[in-house]
């Protein structure tokens, strides 16, 4: 067949095949080339020996009667073959240039073949019920299971993982996440007031008694800093004595202080039920309540945020926040052997072989993708469709007609081959019944 022209170097034509190496044109194509042309070949030969017999046999009717009967297969042989070759022609081009009507019908025809094409598709494969039952009885799920399943697709996963992550990180600008960490953080933690949450959460504390084995804690190491540090006791007590007390007096006084002051420490340390204890956990309720309900409370709550949590350590807390995370994600996925890596890869393989093999699990992944498909096509199939549509009229007429010719050319050649072998016996078996019906 003859390919379309392409434009070489400065302005010049030539041919796919005369491409360097025949580079314009792939091999699966140029042997299709090859083949049509053998075939072409084959049906021109045949035609070419029936007008050679009919010749034959128009010559020498006279001096061998039976002669008569092969002149007319050969002449119905020769009548099929051109009928033939002219419809085969006159589907991809005008036959022997001759603009005859109805001709060269794909060349002429050529967008509304492909808006016939993209309408068929549209109507008949992009269709909900067809995809879903496509996609029930090709089960991704289970598949798509098994390949992450394996040790190897888990890693590569994490690899394109990894590299996606990277590249969104290289081009996120740090100061907006900056500017996104700080909006978030004033959204949730700072514009929202803070002594009612607070006092709510320390209410719970207490009802649950949580907080006892805090209250154990300070009353244990107070206990023990106080049976560590007598002579500094005592020694305050002496500090504390006007100068004219005898020092003999301020030492007893001082070791009695520090008896008092280490037996009361010792027995609310002993005393789960001390006064001191309860004292404390009245005090705590009355905070957790006016920390809910009190203006005054709330206010001294929100003065202290506002003192801890100011612009400028906001600003500065959202900027370590970032760079913090930046740089231990980068250090992650730049080392096959982090933990998040490890982690990640065997989330993945965890997550393969489950859907493989927990039934239930597979099918929820199959009707959401079912779901997912079914939405896409019923949403955008004239969308999908258009692509046949408006690619067929991109096409140039003459290149799409040497397009699809070299399809379907090899094929349609047998038409002529058939023609001219359905000829010639129709041909002879029309005047067989005529010369024994009128002789």
């Amino acid at each position: 067949m003859a390919y379309p022209q392409q434009s070489g170097p400065a302005g010049s034509t030539r041919t796919p095949q005369a491409a360097a190496g025949g580079s314009g044109v792939s091999a699966a194509d140029r042997e299709k080339a090859a083949a049509l042309r053998r075939m072409k070949n084959i049906a021109l030969g045949l035609l070419v020996a029936m007008a050679v017999i009919f010749a034959f046999a128009f010559a020498f009717a006279g001096r061998y009667p039976w002669l008569d009967y092969v002149r007319a297969a050969a002449e119905g042989g020769m009548v099929g073959a051109l009928a033939d070759w002219f419809a085969v022609t006159a589907l991809f081009k005008y036959p022997m240039g001759i603009k005859i009507p109805h001709t060269a019908i794909i060349p002429n025809r050529k967008d509304a073949i492909g808006a016939s094409l993209g309408e068929f598709v549209e109507t008949n494969f992009l269709s909900e019920t067809v995809v879903r039952d496509k996609l029930a009885s090709t089960q991704i799920a289970q598949k798509a299971g098994a390949w992450l399943a394996k040790p190897a697709s888990a890693r590569r996963v994490a690899t394109e993982g990894a590299a996606v992550m990277r590249g969104a990180m290289t081009v996120l600008k740090d100061d907006d996440v900056r500017d996104v960490i700080e909006s978030m953080v004033r959204k949730h933690v700072l514009e929202p007031p803070w002594g009612p949450p607070i006092g709510r959460m320390v209410g719970r504390i207490l009802a649950d008694g949580h907080h006892h084995a805090l209250v154990d804690l300070l009353v244990d190491r107070s206990t023990a800093w106080i049976a560590a540090n007598r002579d500094t006791i005592t020694g305050l007590v002496s500090d504390r004595s006007p100068s004219w007390v005898p020092q003999f007096v301020d030492g007893l006084v001082g070791e009695k202080i520090y008896t008092e002051f280490y037996k009361f420490a010792r027995a609310v340390q002993d005393d789960p039920h001390h006064q001191v204890r309860r004292q404390l956990d009245y005090y705590l309720l009355d905070l957790a309540q006016e920390l809910q309900h009190d203006p005054a409370m709330i206010a001294r709550a929100e003065a202290i945020k506002a003192q801890v949590l100011d612009d400028p350590q906001v600003r500065d807390l959202a900027a370590r926040t970032w760079e913090t995370a930046k740089r231990a994600l980068f250090t992650a996925v730049d080392d096959p052997d982090s933990e998040l890596r490890r982690k990640f890869t065997a989330a993945v393989q965890e997550f393969g072989t489950r859907l493989a093999t927990d039934d239930e699990l597979a099918g929820k992944a199959n009707a959401w993708i079912g779901d997912a498909a079914a939405y896409l096509v019923r949403t955008y199939r004239h969308e999908i469709a258009s692509i046949i549509t408006e690619t067929v009229e991109r096409w140039d007429a003459v290149e799409t007609s040497q397009k699809i010719e070299l399809q379907v050319g090899k094929d349609l050649q047998f038409i002529r081959i058939n023609g001219t072998v359905v000829g010639a016996l129709a041909g002879l078996a029309i005047f067989a019944v005529a010369t024994f019906v009128f002789h």
